[in-house]
């Protein structure tokens, strides 16, 4: 058990990346009911782009100067994506069957993958990802990478900028009234496709910024990273309540230290050997999703409509 506070930091870690993305699943879903499944390839882009940004810098450039380069690069990548799949994949299907946008969605997925296949030199192959210098800092039992506090801080920033977005702004209440009512929000004046527009930017922004956050995390990117990805920051949507916002980052953490845990732990259980390691983290996970589905099918924080924007 000596290594019990290692492996909760580590799950705070994986946990505020997987709810970075998460949010971006919410947040589309709380306004138009859509489970956006190409998210996790939006994530992957945006890494590419801050990727990109870095490759095209002059030798010998800080990372801590090009951090924000990156930054902006991957977001504008992000973003962009995620409103033209708004407008040209999804907006078409707004009235059709929900199977329809849920096959889409898949489609543009792969599409996506293709396309960073394609347009970047070698992305079959993991590309190395700048990192933060110094490091590791030790408190108590516990290493912490560089890449780990970035990580830790711009979840934490990211947050609570977009509860204060959503709670004061005048964007944010037309944000939660088309979450709650999108007819009565455009008979009160309310620009519903505008608010739609902005609900994919912000999750394409949160996107990049867990894709800038965990290239410096692991040190590498590759074309096929936001599958997985997605898949575990859909769980967290889902663990935490799928509409809310506040969920979606609970459910990233609670994923990610039931998967440290898992991972580190399971083994030790007499006849459960096998069970363990980081190639059954992906397992633990969806059991952990299965779980809280059967006893609390409303995710943690169940799924409210004020919060969902």
């Amino acid at each position: 058990m000596h290594t019990l506070p290692q492996q909760l930091a580590n799950g705070l870690f994986i946990g505020s990346m997987y709810g970075l993305i998460a949010i971006g699943y919410t947040m589309v879903y709380g306004i138009v009911q859509l489970i956006n499944f190409a998210h996790g390839e939006i994530y992957m882009t945006g890494a590419f782009g801050a990727l990109a940004v870095w490759t095209n810098l002059p030798d010998g450039t800080s990372i801590w100067l090009a951090l924000p380069l990156m930054l902006l690069g991957g977001a504008i990548v992000s973003v962009l994506i995620a409103i033209a799949a708004e407008r040209f994949a999804y907006r078409p299907l707004r009235g059709a069957p929900r199977l329809a946008p849920l096959i889409t969605a898949i489609g543009l997925s792969l599409a996506l993958q293709q396309a960073i296949f394609l347009w970047y030199p070698g992305a079959d192959n993991a590309k190395s990802f700048p990192q933060l210098p110094g490091g590791p800092y030790h408190v108590g039992s516990i290493s912490i990478q560089s890449g780990d506090i970035f990580l830790v801080c711009a979840a934490v920033v990211c947050m609570i900028g977009l509860a204060a977005f959503v709670r004061t702004s005048r964007t944010g209440r037309a944000m939660q009234a088309t979450a709650q009512d999108p007819d009565t929000a455009q008979l009160m004046g309310i620009d519903t496709n505008r608010i739609i527009v902005i609900a994919f930017a912000i999750g394409g922004f949160f996107a990049a910024v867990a894709g800038l956050a965990s290239g410096l995390k692991y040190g590498q990117v590759k074309y096929d990273i936001g599958f997985q990805a997605g898949l575990k920051a859909f769980t967290a949507a889902v663990l935490g309540g799928i509409g809310n916002i506040y969920g979606a980052m609970l459910g990233g953490l609670v994923l990610g230290i039931a998967e440290s845990c898992a991972s580190a732990y399971v083994s030790n259980i007499p006849g459960m050997q096998q069970l363990g390691g980081g190639s059954w983290a992906n397992v633990w996970a969806f059991v952990l999703l299965i779980v809280v589905l059967l006893v609390r099918p409303q995710g943690l924080l169940g799924e409210r409509v004020a919060d969902r924007a």
